[in-house]
């Protein structure tokens, strides 16, 4: 049974998602303290962590970034009560899989927690079937089954969406994917209107893994339509 963590401070909300994550027949604990939430979500293993933006003690993106500096690869979703495009990209950013703007209804919220749920379950299988589990060019090695990225033999810090967007890329040296692409497939979902999220996502990621970040050598871009990773792949 998967095991769900709630990190809301509104106990209506709380309940009412606790019914919901348990019609799914999910296992569900609660937490409505943003430091006692980041503690449990570090003490214990989850499938998925759902998220309030505003929240005591700590709030939900710096949750979600301390979650994903300690290399936490575990989903989260975030919900918010606020609507501007900011709070949305902000979220996303901060390493979050997916979120949802308050009021939301019933079957909106399941659909995205299975959707989160199967494309985890998806992800770890195609990890495990995978022969070419290591990705190798020049002093860049990326290792798919351990979600771990190295530079000379030295790990680089992702952030999960990091890690899936060069993954995605480096499985398709030399192809071209369009910003919509990207989000599609990466995000698990069409987010029409944030394509400057994967801009962002892209430029993080080259300051990260590309000896000089003006002169990248690894992800490239494809002017006016998107990026691609170098064909002159070597793998393992």
């Amino acid at each position: 049974m998967s095991h769900v963590l709630v990190v809301e401070d509104d106990p209506h909300i709380v309940s009412l998602l606790s019914i919901h994550l348990h019609d799914l027949s999910l296992q569900v604990d609660t937490c409505l303290n943003g430091t006692e939430g980041l503690n449990l979500a570090i003490s214990k293993p989850y499938d998925l962590i759902i998220l309030d933006v505003m929240l005591p003690g700590m709030d939900g993106v710096q949750i979600c970034q301390r979650l994903r500096a300690l290399d936490f690869q575990t989903p989260i979703l975030m919900l918010t009560a606020k609507s501007e495009e900011f709070d949305k990209v902000m979220g996303l950013e901060s390493g979050a899989d997916d979120y949802l703007t308050k009021p939301f209804g019933v079957r909106e919220f399941n659909a995205r927690v299975k959707a989160i749920l199967r494309r985890s379950v998806m992800r770890e299988k195609s990890m495990q079937s995978d022969s070419r589990d290591t990705i190798q060019f020049n002093e860049l090695k990326i290792i798919k089954s351990k979600f771990k990225v190295l530079i000379k033999d030295e790990k680089i810090q992702l952030t999960p969406k990091e890690f899936e967007l060069l993954k995605l890329l480096a499985e398709n040296p030399g192809t071209t994917f369009s910003r919509d692409q990207l989000l599609e497939q990466v995000w698990g979902y069409e987010f029409s209107g944030y394509e400057h999220t994967v801009n962002s996502h892209i430029n993080r990621l080259r300051a990260k893994i590309e000896p000089d970040i003006n002169n990248p050598i690894y992800v490239l871009t494809t002017w006016g339509t998107g990026y691609r990773f170098t064909d002159e792949i070597q793998s393992k």
